[in-house]
This record gives C-alpha cells, structure tokens and sequence, in this order.
C-alpha cells in the first residue's frame, strides 16, 4: 500500500466501476466514475487544490490569508478542507436553504459561514461573495465560476485518468454547473480522439436541480466561454427534478449511495445508451450520498421529495 505525505496528496486517481445493469441498450456499456472517494468527498477537491495551489504559487495567499468564495456546499467543503491544513481562514456565502450536513461538514473544517437568501440559489450566493470580495480586496476569492485552474484541473487529472483507464470511450457525461469538469475533461477526450462525445446534462430552465444549471436562464459561467464550451459540447439533455431522485435511488441497487446530481448524470447516460448503436459512456459520480440523508430522498415518498427539492438545495 502506498504511503502518501498528505491528505491533498489523495485527491484524484478515483476509481471507475462498470454500472451496465442501467444501461438500456445491450451493446452500451456505461461507466462510473466514483469522484465521491476524493478525501473531501466530491468531484470538487480537484478545483479547489488547483485554485489554492495556483495563489500559492502566485503570491496571492500567504499564512493567514483569507479565503472568499460562493457555494452551495462541495466546493466550499473542499476549500474549508484545504484552507484548514494550510492555516488560511474560511469564509463561505451558501444558500440559507442547504442539506444541514453540509453547513455541519463546513463548520467541522471551521468555515466561517455567511447565508445568502435561499430563494436566491447558488448565483444569489455567488453575487453575495463577488460583492464581499470587492469589499475585501485583500481576501483571496477564487471564484470558481471564472477560474481557469477550475477546468485545468480536469484537463490535467479527470481527463487524463478517463483515457488511461477506459480508452475505449465513445460518449462522456457530465452536469453542467460551473462547466469546469465538462470543459476540462472535454478538451482533453477530443484532443486524444476527437470522435468522442460530450454530453451535458442540465435541469430545464425554472426548475431547480441543484448543483447543475440551466445556461439559458442568464448566467453563463466564464470558463464555459473561455474554453470554448459552445463548440466543445456534442449535446445538452435536460433531465428533471424527479428523474433525478429515480435514478440517485435506482443507483443504490448497483450499491453506489450517491447524490443526487450524479442521479440527473445517471439519467442522462441512460438516455445516451437509448439513443447509440454501440459505445462506451463514461459518466462522473459526483459526490457520494452521506451529505443529503436528511432530506429523506431516498426513504419518503418521491412526490414529497420532489416537492421538498423545490424548497431546500439537495446538491
């Protein structure tokens, strides 16, 4: 077994597991790929290393620095993560109408929590931290949405691992939220096989999956332009809120306890594997479960679930 020097020295590397029995079409198999196993527990350590490694290296944080940022839980999990073995403060805008086990897994890394109206979402939240870091031009704010460490850090890890591991790869999914995963791990499948084919999944405008977005609703995050997101996407499918809870729980029968925008990626590989002859879809699992068990998605009746997602942010 490998010896590593620090936690941070874990992140990446995930592994990937054939989850087929989902898949409608015989002659597709649809991969996973587990980002949950990340030390903080989500697809989002790999941007936030990259953007603290990248002010480190820059100057733009020194010990006792203060950290700024907008989340509505797995980005900020993992820079309050990071910050606390580094000895940076943590402050963190986040929707008041979050799962309450992320607002606890924030306050266990010592995150300074400020609340944003929860009818506002994660861009009510995003323009509360932009304002804040005006405000504080001496606070480090990374701002996610903009960063280019954000996709670099799939284009440099995600990517690279999905070809060493699954060369065969035909169609990748993924969820729009900031892009930084789509457009990293795009940019580097069709740079080794321009052929394969990037799917994106998104909820439909006015309806709440949170985590993703709909791009049609305004706010274009700056890396989707910057890295060419337009050309680089083969197709946008819309998958809902209900759709969404069936597939996170249909998961649980293949023994992956997920959450639920990894159900909305589930969904939309499946309905990738409906529409090809043949292929290999490698979709991302973004975060494991653990983080959502007390919105009751998957214990209580879906309707009242799909009702209470319209009110509290699953993920």
């Amino acid at each position: 077994m490998a010896l590593y020097s620090s936690v941070t020295d874990l992140i990446g590397d995930t592994p990937v597991v054939d989850i087929s029995a989902i898949s409608p079409n015989a002659e597709v198999r649809i991969l996973a790929k587990l980002e949950g196993q990340n030390p903080g527990g989500s697809v989002k350590d790999r941007a936030a290393k990259y953007m603290i490694e990248d002010a480190e290296k820059e100057g733009r944080l020194q010990p006792g620095s203060v950290i700024i940022e907008s989340s509505s839980g797995n980005t900020g999990i993992a820079l309050a993560m990071i910050a606390k073995m580094r000895g940076y403060t943590f402050k963190v805008v986040l929707p008041e109408n979050v799962s309450v086990e992320r607002r606890q897994a924030l306050e266990v890394w010592g995150s300074e929590i400020i609340s944003s109206p929860g009818s506002e979402g994660s861009n009510g939240a995003m323009r509360r931290a932009q304002a804040l870091a005006a405000e504080n031009p001496d606070w480090y704010f990374p701002f996610q949405y903009g960063n280019d460490a954000n996709p670099r850090a799939h284009y440099e890890g995600t990517g690279p691992e999905i070809w060493a591991d699954v060369p065969e790869i035909t169609h990748f999914v993924g969820g729009l939220g900031t892009a930084g995963t789509l457009m990293g791990v795009g940019t580097y499948l069709k740079e080794q096989n321009p052929d394969i084919q990037i799917w994106a999944i998104e909820p439909p405008a006015g309806e709440m999956v949170d985590g993703l977005k709909n791009f049609d609703e305004g706010f274009i995050p700056p890396v989707y332009s910057d890295w060419d997101g337009p050309n680089l996407l083969d197709r946008r499918m819309i998958v809902r809120p209900r759709e969404s809870i069936e597939w996170t729980r249909r998961l649980t029968e293949l023994g992956l306890f997920v959450g639920i925008s990894s159900g909305a990626i589930a969904a939309g590989a499946a309905k990738c594997a409906a529409e090809i002859e043949r292929g290999v879809v490698v979709m991302i699992v973004c975060d494991g479960g653990w983080k959502y068990l007390s919105t009751g998605a998957w214990t209580a009746p879906i309707d009242e679930v799909v009702e209470r997602a319209k009110k509290t942010i699953y993920f």
